[in-house]
């Protein structure tokens, strides 16, 4: 990828600043460019921007087919900007070019979706009786703050944007610092859907200057948030002091129940992509098998070979693991091996960085004889390290896979109905997959409890996340 200078998005003007950040490719720790840094001044304009937008009702007075219109337009320059920007996400995010490129075209069909209930949104009547005429309609919340996260910056960015729009509110995005890179190539598409200036701001800032800015602004009407649990809480905490409603995605530790009568095939791909899909970067990835002892020393040993199987390197010549993202974040990971084995654990395979590559590569990693106490089962790892821990019967499956503080997704794997079925009710978490991990997609909603976090996105549920409900009570005269 050609190094270019990449600008923020403020009020309909592609913007510049005095500082900027240098972006590496965690392949190969190279520089592929910079992108302004933007300031708090760039934050209360773009903020400004927003507001005034919103207040014009430039978005919501309109005849709701036309933010149909603009949906379906910003859908269509998505897809032709969407091997460029693959690239420019493989460059700067590590993964490779086919995945990158699903990535932008996920965010396609987030537009496509949601354009495609914008002039749906419709209130009710309420009986009250002879002499009265009540009924609701949903006003946009405003000016809605969202901030996004690295591991799947473009599509994130899409599955909060697009319902945004779709109901008619003004936002402000603020992109991560590591991984921006994708987004501005999302933004060079909806600018060329002719949105009013001020609807979408884009912002490229260090969290702890310009995110905490605006999460304490009044000017903001909703915060969305992606991203780990400390900076959520601290979110949390600034929006506290206006009442700002908030959705919350936060981290995981996510375990599949694996009961003696599971496909190990069907378990086996599903594996693949739990916790090996982006280097293990997913908050829902699958970081817990929990296996029926009777098997488990078989599914162990499948997915030791599984492990070992998969190559290691620069997702731009495709290869199967990709790097994480940072130096920093390779040491972290490393340093939680070492704790686990400390702490009793058993290392299968992996544990350890390559040692012949300038990127931030980990070897995957299998730890087995895990007890639900230590580190590894509880903290998010966010790195291609699975634990496996055996279990005798379906009561203490179920206590080890809700003995962490999270609940963001679970897993199923058995051939038996009602054993799913009652799996999935006892089970503590916002989605449950059973037989295939990822199971679903964007119709569907998402979201989890606990320290996962607390709202839902995607599917139809999400867009009332953007609304205000609004109740309309008449005395008709003369009644």
């Amino acid at each position: 990828m050609k190094q270019r200078h990449w600008l923020n998005f403020i009020d309909g003007k592609w913007c510049d600043s005095d500082a900027r950040f240098e972006l590496l490719n965690p392949a190969t720790n190279q520089s592929i460019g910079t992108i302004a840094k933007a300031s708090v001044s760039d934050a209360a304009a773009a903020l400004a921007a927003a507001r005034r937008c919103a207040d014009s009702r430039l978005l919501s007075s309109v005849r709701p087919a036309e933010r149909v219109k603009w949906m379906t337009r910003i859908a269509q320059e998505i897809r032709v900007l969407a091997d460029e920007g693959a690239h420019v996400l493989c460059a700067e995010n590590g993964k490779t070019v086919p995945e990158a490129l699903d990535e932008f075209l996920e965010a396609a069909r987030y537009f496509e979706y949601y354009g495609g209930m914008a002039d749906k949104i419709e209130g009710v009547s309420i009986p009250l009786g002879n002499g009265y005429i009540d009924f609701t309609v949903y006003d946009p919340m405003g000016v809605s703050l969202q901030i996004v996260p690295w591991n799947f910056p473009v599509s994130i960015c899409a599955r909060a944007l697009a319902p945004a729009l779709a109901a008619g509110n003004a936002v402000v995005v603020k992109s991560p610092e590591l991984s921006p890179l994708g987004i501005c190539v999302l933004f060079e598409a909806i600018e060329r859907a002719g949105l009013p200036d001020g609807a979408v701001n884009l912002l490229c800032g260090s969290g702890r200057e310009i995110g905490s800015y605006l999460a304490a602004r009044r000017e903001v009407d909703q915060i969305v948030f992606t991203g780990s649990v400390p900076t959520g809480q601290t979110i949390l905490k600034l929006a506290a002091e206006n009442a700002t409603p908030c959705v919350m995605e936060l981290g995981g530790k996510s375990a599949a129940l694996v009961f003696p009568d599971a496909d190990l095939d069907q378990l086996i791909a599903s594996v693949r992509m739990g916790i090996f899909f982006n280097a293990g970067q997913v908050c829902s990835a699958m970081s817990r098998l929990v296996v029926h002892r009777s098997i488990y020393d078989t599914v162990v040993s499948r997915v030791e070979d599984l492990a070992t199987g998969l190559s290691v390197g620069n997702g731009a010549d495709g290869n199967d693991l990709t790097p994480v993202i940072t130096a920093r974040q390779l040491n972290h990971i490393q340093q939680m091996c070492q704790r686990a084995q400390q702490e009793g654990a058993v290392l299968v395979t992996g544990g350890e960085a390559l040692s012949d590559s300038q990127g931030n590569f980990l070897r995957p990693t299998i730890f087995k004889d895990v007890s639900p106490e230590m580190n590894i089962a509880q903290e998010e790892v966010f790195g291609p390290v699975l634990v496996i821990m055996p279990f005798d019967d379906e009561p203490e499956a179920i206590t080890i896979a809700n003995s962490t503080a999270f609940g963001l997704v679970a897993g199923v794997f058995t051939q038996d109905l009602n054993k799913a079925m009652r799996c999935a009710r006892l089970l503590r978490s916002g989605q449950v997959f059973v037989n295939e991990w990822y199971a679903g997609g964007i119709e569907v909603p998402f979201g989890g409890v606990g320290l996962s976090g607390y709202g839902r996105e995607r599917g139809q549920e999400a867009l009332y996340s953007y609304v205000r409900t609004k109740n309309v009570a008449i005395k008709v005269a003369g009644e």
